[in-house]
């Protein structure tokens, strides 16, 4: 039998997040989206609560919570503002290559950095002519000695502006497209150059920027994993983070949601409340429909990895499902409120706004599709 009840642990869990999210982000979201500003002091607080860094292990000095409860979290920080939650989720992305790949000295060194102090990491692989297609990035890394030294430029690198470390995806074989390609942890006093800060549509409180390493030496133990078998160890990452991602999707929607149910039992037309419409009903039975089953599908995904499964599959699909999903719930949440939802003083703009980039980062929902065709008719064995 299946059964979605959670734990006492877990109820907590998701509780204090709510709280957080309800209590720290969404008393400041629409200031900080405004101005486009950093949410230091928010990100401070969700450190010292234990809202970062969720999936690192205890030896390291994370709470090592398995993914369903990191979906839990992620889905309350959508809720409360997925521009700020993406920031303080993003040392996740980070780090997973570091806890798949990394040695034991490297583990110790980055992943206790980010536990020991609110500090953050970032995850380097999009290149301004590969984004989709990551066989087609120019950065290199090449060995000398003891070093490599890399040259390249990233962009749309989340929290680039305020990393300490990154992890970065460079050619060791440019003659090998996808199988030439190797991960390395680089401290940002290596050398590291931000090059631009992106004035975003939405999620105007995350920092996104581009960073350059421009002859940027660092040390051959930097290496995450085998040299040339980065591209798998990306794709074992995005595993591992899209039920997140998807998650924060969820959060994004159920907000709309709740926003538009609330609205439409307040505003009057014709004499009743809008709610009485059949014609607002179906719009609202629709974004109800999309938000639990959008949750359901990354409950899977994130159950799955606790379960020791692949969830490649499952993952694409959640993430695929959840960012479609959000970005028909926001849209659908604006036209009940009319041409209020078109207003700034009114909160479902925002929500549309944050919602387009979960169609687009860590995987369009065209690659997801791409994903999912091929796990549907070329299986592998699990």
């Amino acid at each position: 039998m299946v059964d979605f009840t959670l734990t006492d642990e877990q109820k907590d869990l998701r509780e204090m997040a709510h709280n957080f999210a309800d209590k720290e982000m969404r008393s400041v979201a629409w200031e900080y989206d405004k101005d486009g500003t950093w949410p230091q002091d928010v990100i401070d607080k969700a450190w010292e609560v234990g809202l970062m860094n969720t999936h690192i292990p205890e030896e390291y000095g994370g709470p090592g919570l398995d993914y369903l409860s990191g979906c839990l979290i992620e889905e309350e920080l959508g809720w409360g503002c997925s521009g700020i939650g993406t920031s303080l989720a993003c040392n996740g992305l980070a780090a997973a290559p570091v806890v798949l790949g990394g040695s034991e000295e490297t583990k110790k060194k980055y992943l206790g950095m980010l536990t020991e102090s609110a500090k953050l990491a970032s995850f380097c692989l999009t290149e301004p002519d590969a984004g989709s297609d990551v066989a087609g990035m120019k950065t290199r890394a090449v060995k000398k000695g003891d070093k490599y030294v890399i040259n390249g430029s990233k962009c749309f690198i989340t929290n680039g502006q305020y990393a300490d470390w990154f992890t970065v995806y460079a050619k060791t074989d440019p003659e090998a497209g996808s199988k030439g390609i190797s991960a390395f942890v680089v401290d940002k006093t290596d050398g590291v150059t931000i090059d631009k800060k992106e004035d975003k549509m939405g999620q105007r409180a995350s920092n996104t920027a581009t960073v350059s390493f421009n002859d940027v030496e660092v040390p051959a133990e930097n290496l995450i994993g085998e040299e040339n078998h980065g591209f798998k160890l990306a794709m074992m990452t995005l595993d591992r983070t899209r039920p997140g991602v998807a998650a924060m999707a969820v959060g994004i929607a159920r907000a709309a949601f709740e926003a538009a149910v609330e609205y439409s039992k307040e505003r009057q037309q014709f004499g009743v409340p809008i709610a009485m419409h059949q014609a607002i009903q179906f719009l609202i039975a629709d974004m109800a429909v999309k938000v639990d089953a959008a949750r359901l599908l990354t409950w899977h995904s994130g159950v799955q990895l606790d379960q020791g499964l692949s969830n490649t599959l499952t993952s694409s699909e959640a993430k695929r499902f959840a960012a479609d999903s959000a970005m028909e719930v926001t849209t659908d949440a604006v036209q009940v409120y009319g041409g209020y939802g078109f207003i700034k003083e009114y909160p479902v703009e925002k929500f549309m706004r944050d919602a387009k980039i979960m169609q687009l980062y860590e995987g369009t929902s065209q690659i997801q599709r791409m994903v999912i065709a091929r796990e549907v008719l070329l299986p592998r064995a699990v």
